[in-house]
């Protein structure tokens, strides 16, 4: 496959770490767009770097960064050569502001060009990166990063990203770009920015890079009209993810019903509409329990350029899932005991939100009553105005003393889970805590789940990402080779 065809198969970009640098690479290698979370990069790098960075892939990638001068002290400060202590918790790294220091945009650069530089290396085929529109501060040093590393495909869901299309334009030109932010609370007519300069990185003009595809995560043929007529810019065509997919979904359309486990529930409106997607004229894919023998095929036959596939690829051998948590999922799948919980409550951005039932996870009440409410990583606070114009920032997660002070509703904080340290726990990247316990995980995944229980054979709780696509791709028929 070249860069400039599209991809019949995408691998979903899932959580934080989970679509790592290893499990895209066997993807892309395979002749298909493999995915990197971008989500937390700054976090994950520095973390595997307190680590020690087993195999030495951390610093090999950060050899390669265009601007030496920047990776050394971040090197410097996160970078143990024997790694910190079993009990010790991770350093800190600074949260995404609107004015964010040059070293935070820095660390944000360099750990989406690691990912990035690392799921490309040695093969010649195509990446891309996952992104979610809410999560907004970092997204400009993150897509700058990726792009300094030749990603392919930029793909980012959770919103309405109108603006992406002209940020890529610019920072591929090594022009300055800028994003609009959500402030709740901000006076009628005030507009938040936040601006990213190439220039001031390099001593003279920045590089031309490759201008990548661009492929939003939409749930309606309403939002992928709405995105072709306001984008400012060129849009490759739109993955449409049904409410099935692991992780976020959007809400079901109208007023908010729960079945009896609690779930929200989606209707008929709330499908999309294959006609209509047709009409728009835009390459599509489908997402949302599109695998299994046949799938590929289907999508195919309803005027689909391809699938995108998340869960059976989260928990393959190549995947960020820790061991022991992939093969507690998995012997769950083989017994016939795994359970998939849409909880919408959970996530603090106010979207349904995944949870796979595993003991001693952030599934299970008993752990989550015991967890002390933090917002150390804050990827999902939300930016509001304070009365002086000036912006704070309150994450619904967080302690529910400190969020109403900010001008939160204490209702809005009840069911809460802290999401981010829950999937960076998932990846085997959990902080401890000052009371010397480490965060509880979050394992979030598909409806579709039981049905891994096909890619198990009855002596092994594990299989590969080869495995995963051979069973997605060899019902295609031979009309997709051109006959």
């Amino acid at each position: 496959m070249t860069s400039d065809s599209l991809p019949q198969l995408i691998q979903g970009g899932m959580g934080i770490g989970v679509s790592n640098w290893r499990l895209a690479k066997a993807v892309s290698s395979l002749g298909h767009l493999g995915v990197i979370s971008g989500t937390a990069m700054d976090v994950v790098l520095a973390r595997r770097l307190q680590q020690g960075d087993p195999g030495g892939h951390m610093l090999r990638a950060l050899g390669h960064f265009p601007k030496q001068d920047l990776v050394a002290p971040l090197i410097a400060r996160y970078y143990p050569p024997d790694g910190i202590p079993a009990k010790e918790g991770y350093r800190a790294t600074p949260l995404s502001r609107l004015e964010m220091p040059k070293e935070t945009e820095t660390l944000l650069m360099a750990a989406n060009f690691v990912e990035v530089f690392l799921a490309r290396e040695n093969h010649p085929g195509i990446v891309g990166i996952n992104l979610m529109e809410k999560i907004q501060l970092p997204t400009l040093a993150v897509l700058y990063g990726a792009m300094l590393a030749g990603v392919d495909y930029v793909l980012i869901g959770a919103g309405i990203p109108n603006h992406i299309p002209a940020v890529l334009d610019a920072l591929a030109a090594g022009e300055p770009a800028t994003l609009k932010i959500d402030v709740v609370g901000a006076a009628e007519g005030s507009t938040y920015t936040i601006s990213f300069d190439p220039r001031e990185f390099w001593q003279g003009n920045p590089p031309v890079l490759k201008r990548p595809h661009f492929i939003p995560i939409v749930s309606s043929a309403t939002l992928a009209l709405s995105l072709s007529k306001k984008a400012q810019g060129k849009i490759t065509g739109f993955i449409v993810e049904g409410s099935s997919a692991g992780g976020h979904n959007a809400p079901p359309r109208g007023q908010m019903q729960l079945n009896t486990r609690g779930e929200p529930i989606y209707g008929p409106r709330d499908l999309p509409d294959m006609e209509r997607f047709r009409q728009l004229g835009y390459p599509f894919w489908l997402a949302g329990s599109y695998w299994g023998p046949g799938m590929l095929d289907s999508a195919l036959a309803v005027g689909a350029t391809g699938i995108q596939v998340g869960t059976p690829f989260a928990f393959c051998e190549e995947s960020g899932v820790a061991l022991g948590l992939k093969q507690q999922v998995l012997k769950k799948v083989r017994d016939g005991t795994i359970e998939v919980l849409t909880d919408p409550l959970a996530s603090p951005t106010g979207f349904p939100f995944k949870i796979v039932g595993l003991e001693g996870s952030a599934s299970s009440p008993e752990v989550e009553q015991k967890r002390s409410r933090v917002c150390d990583i804050g990827l999902l606070r939300q930016a509001y105005a304070k009365p002086d114009g000036t912006v704070g920032y309150r994450c619904a997660s967080e302690d529910a003393g400190d969020y109403v002070r900010k001008g939160g509703k204490p209702e809005s904080t009840a069911g809460r889970k802290c999401i981010c340290n829950g999937l960076l726990s998932t990846i085997g990247l959990g902080q401890t805590t000052r009371s010397g316990v480490i965060e509880p995980p979050l394992v979030t995944a598909g409806d579709s789940l039981a049905e891994l229980k096909a890619f198990l054979r009855p002596d092994s709780l594990s299989y590969s990402a080869a495995d995963v696509v051979h069973i997605l791709t060899s019902a295609v028929s031979c009309r997709t080779e051109g006959a």
